[in-house]
């Protein structure tokens, strides 16, 4: 069966059920790949180098010839670990009593796969000629990861239906977020895409975090998959630790109703001091050092000062106190907020119940 160049509409409902075979270098992969992807590069980041250069300064077939050299010794081994990748998804859709009643686990014949370069040119090409010749039911991405870039931006473009989760530091709104998908709510969590809680102390104890690009390529892929339901996203900063959520989403972010969950000031200093007490004191430092501009000379001289006396709670306090000012500044610059907020008041940070009541009071507003 021929190979068969496929647009990325039908690439990616394609992707949902055949294994993504990316072929770009290890380099282009790691930074940013279209989730779920496998990488098979056809160049190692130093051998497209080579090719790249000699086709730029000196000719294509001089370009082509060294790539030959490269992909001739690999050609078994690519093949070789196609099977491998196909076979384990075979035998991870498999339900657990079809593979009991069936000894033989084997590839019964070579499956439909999808593969992709940076432009759906000769690095995509050269795989899928040989995949094709092996067997396999080969279908490229025209375009390649470019087409699936552009893409990535236009999900940003759309008009979704979101409600925006509001609170102040300490309402436990992750948590809430959670407890509304409990009760049939869809949501979108960004600071998990982000790898990421925000503010200056958000990223203790989370990792690295994507890269831009990858973090745009998660996003997009969840928003897309549930873009004709209503979506429930936590009311963040356009930065995310050092992310940022693209400018055309987060401009229809803040068009959206947001469901302001009001806990008292000492109810969500307890919950903060519990939760993040026990993070590593030379990071909770240093994580005021990087807000002493804003935070000011004296009230980061006296958080700091409680900290290294272990008055956790105290420390907390002031900076919950800056938190609570920054947040509402930034409630307060949407363009026509009274008639955007809905405040629900709760008495504690008690994420069960509070999802229940933004359940009720989303549905009296609708």
């Amino acid at each position: 069966m021929p190979v068969k160049k496929i647009s990325i509409e039908d690439f990616l409902e394609l992707s949902s059920r055949l294994p993504v075979i990316d072929v770009r270098s290890p380099g282009e992969y790691f930074h940013a790949q279209i989730p779920g992807a496998y990488s098979l590069p056809l160049f190692s980041d130093e051998e497209r180098k080579v090719v790249g250069t000699a086709y730029k300064q000196q000719s294509k077939q001089i370009a082509i010839k060294f790539g030959l050299d490269f992909f001739g010794v690999k050609m078994r081994s690519m093949v070789e670990e196609v099977e491998k990748i196909v076979k384990s998804q075979e035998l991870a859709a498999r339900s657990p009593e079809s593979e009991l009643n069936s000894p033989d686990t084997a590839i019964s014949k070579p499956s439909p796969i999808l593969i992709h370069c940076w432009r759906g040119g000769m690095r995509s090409g050269a795989v899928a000629w040989l995949l094709d010749l092996y067997g396999f039911e080969v279908y490229v991405l025209e375009g390649g990861y470019k087409a699936y870039r552009n893409w990535v931006i236009s999900q940003f473009e759309k008009e979704y239906d979101f409600k925006i989760l509001g609170g102040y530091t300490g309402s436990g709104k992750t948590t809430i977020l959670y407890e509304l998908e409990k009760n049939n709510q869809t949501i979108v969590d960004l600071e998990k895409l982000a790898n990421h809680k925000g503010s200056a102390f958000g990223g203790i104890g989370q990792g690295d975090q994507p890269s831009q690009e990858m973090f745009e390529n998660l996003l997009a892929t969840d928003l897309f998959k549930k873009e004709k339901e209503t979506i429930w996203l936590e009311d963040e900063s356009q930065r995310i630790g050092r992310l940022h959520i693209p400018h055309p989403l987060w401009n229809t972010m803040r068009t959206k109703p947001v469901f302001f969950i009001d806990i008292p000031f000492q109810e969500r200093l307890i919950y903060i001091t519990k939760e993040y007490g026990v993070w590593d004191k030379e990071q909770l430092l240093q994580s005021i050092e990087r807000i002493q501009k804003r935070l000011g000379p004296l009230e980061t001289k006296s958080a700091i000062a409680h900290l290294h006396k272990n008055e956790i709670e105290e420390c907390f306090g002031i900076l919950l106190l800056y938190y609570d000012k920054h947040y509402k500044k930034g409630l307060q610059n949407r363009e026509n907020i009274q008639s955007l907020l809905n405040k629900i008041s709760a008495s504690n940070v008690d994420s069960i119940i509070n999802a229940e009541k933004l359940v009720v009071c989303n549905t009296a507003n609708m």
